[in-house]
């Protein structure tokens, strides 16, 4: 009962990281809507009832869904350049302003560069805060529940494509945007009530600061309890020591030694078999997936049925990372995935001879199993694993040096998977992902560290 206790995210020495990380994953769930909105709102301007002025080809429909990688690389970039400079609170703040934009910019739309920039700024917003919001959480949480909190930007980014898809489905396009510009004006303001983290206030030198931000996300207004000051003691010391050993400045060779150049190659399949399992793609042009498969259902329904499965998986992973570890999660997820995108493909290819349209459920059947395993470990644990690979002395730049690999991969992904749907057909789009998954799962299993409580202080 005590280790079960000692896992609960409602334990009452926790609450506040659970509140903060809540808090900060507004931004998060933001980025979620925006790229849910696309998939049903493209079937609506390919048509001529299209609610805006103008209609889009494949052409446009491949840089609208590109783009979010090109604002995700200098979303990147930005909050790299910032994070040790300004400190994580100040970063988190000036997402809110790139969000609102977007959706002010979506409601305008006369043409569809407006369109290309809205994505633009859902990417900036994604890149960004995929970078400062789990560094941040994993700075505010007890090792004990980090892994679930972390996790929690995959399950907050699933919930707002859960709502994006039904929102762009069921209201009209210049509906929307009203609804959503409400959501950064409340994480911002939310925000107001948070003190930046222990950590980063401690290597500025910031003592009371950080000794009352630690006693915050314990839930310990008056003093400190002994264990308490006992583990900020331990902290401080910890970063200190990290000081004293790292009085040279960050160099090339930090990044080429042999533990910080395992991590890069891990962290780099990482990102590969992420983006090239197909699983992202999937979810932007879910709709357009559906209708490639010969699938008679519904494909508005079925999208947001794929939206709810995306929240089940992550919210598994949420539940037992920090139980049975990474590894095996990340294992059952990319075998899952290759083993499911190989049937997928074998469905789609063997329905251009033979009638199947009594199996007509099997695609929406096959692609449940697909998001729910690729959730439940390679999209769910992805900042989770990414954060914890690196040595501390890097994690930050390598951490921002990965994000920036992955925003290229979702450039190139998105630019290219309606480029294959067309010209290949969806069996081969489909095998395509599944070897990107097996290959992934072979690394994995070969030498994919465990992180399960991991120091994010000392190496």
């Amino acid at each position: 009962m005590t280790k079960l206790r000692q896992y609960s995210l409602l334990n009452a020495r926790t609450r506040y990281q659970l509140l903060a990380t809540i808090i900060v994953n507004i931004i998060t769930f933001g980025h979620g809507v925006g790229v849910g909105w696309l998939s049903p709102t493209l079937s609506k301007i390919q048509t001529p009832d299209t609610p805006l002025d103008f209609q889009v080809g494949i052409a446009e429909i491949s840089w609208l869904g590109s783009m979010l990688g090109l604002g995700s690389l200098l979303g990147n970039l930005t909050i790299a350049f910032l994070l040790e400079r300004m400190g994580r609170k100040f970063c988190i703040y000036l997402l809110a302003g790139p969000y609102a934009c977007l959706w002010i910019l979506i409601y305008c739309a006369s043409n569809v560069y407006y369109l290309y920039v809205a994505r633009f700024l859902c990417g900036f917003t994604g890149g960004a805060g995929y970078l400062v919001v789990p560094i941040y959480i994993s700075e505010v949480a007890d090792s004990s529940i980090r892994g679930s909190l972390t996790s929690m930007v995959m399950l907050s980014v699933n919930l707002g494509v859960l709502v994006g898809y039904i929102l762009s489905t069921y209201l009209a396009y210049h509906i929307v945007p009203f609804l959503a510009i409400i959501l950064p004006i409340a994480y911002f303001t939310a925000n107001l009530f948070l003190p930046e983290t222990a950590p980063y206030l401690l290597r500025r030198s910031q003592l009371t600061a950080a000794e009352t931000s630690f006693r915050y996300y314990q839930n310990q207004k008056g003093g400190m309890e002994q264990v308490s000051k006992a583990n900020f003691d331990e902290l401080r010391l910890a970063i200190d020591a990290q000081q004293a050993q790292n009085q040279t400045a960050l160099t090339y060779r930090d990044l080429i030694t042999k533990p910080a150049l395992k991590a890069f190659a891990a962290s780099m399949v990482l990102s590969t078999g992420y983006q090239f399992s197909g699983i992202f793609s999937f979810i932007n042009y879910m709709s357009t997936i559906f209708d490639a498969s010969g699938s008679i259902l519904d494909v508005n329904i079925c999208t947001i049925i794929i939206g709810v499965v995306q929240i089940v998986g992550v919210y598994t992973s949420t539940i037992f990372v920090d139980i049975i570890g990474r590894r095996i999660l990340m294992l059952i997820s990319t075998l899952g995935v290759a083993l499911g995108c190989i049937v997928f493909g074998c469905f789609t290819y063997f329905g251009q001879f033979y009638d199947l349209n009594y199996l007509n459920w099997v695609p929406l059947v096959l692609m449940i199993i697909i998001i729910y395993l690729g959730n439940i470990g390679l999209i769910g644990l992805f900042f989770v694993v990414l954060v914890e690979l690196f040595p501390a002395k890097i994690r930050s730049l390598a951490t921002s040096m990965s994000v920036v690999f992955l925003s290229v991969l979702v450039f190139g992904t998105l630019k290219l998977f309606p480029l294959l749907l067309h010209y290949f057909g969806i069996s081969i789009t489909m095998w395509f992902s599944a070897a990107s998954s097996l290959l992934t799962f072979v690394y994995f299993l070969l030498f994919l560290p465990e992180t399960k409580g991991k120091s994010m202080i000392q190496d």
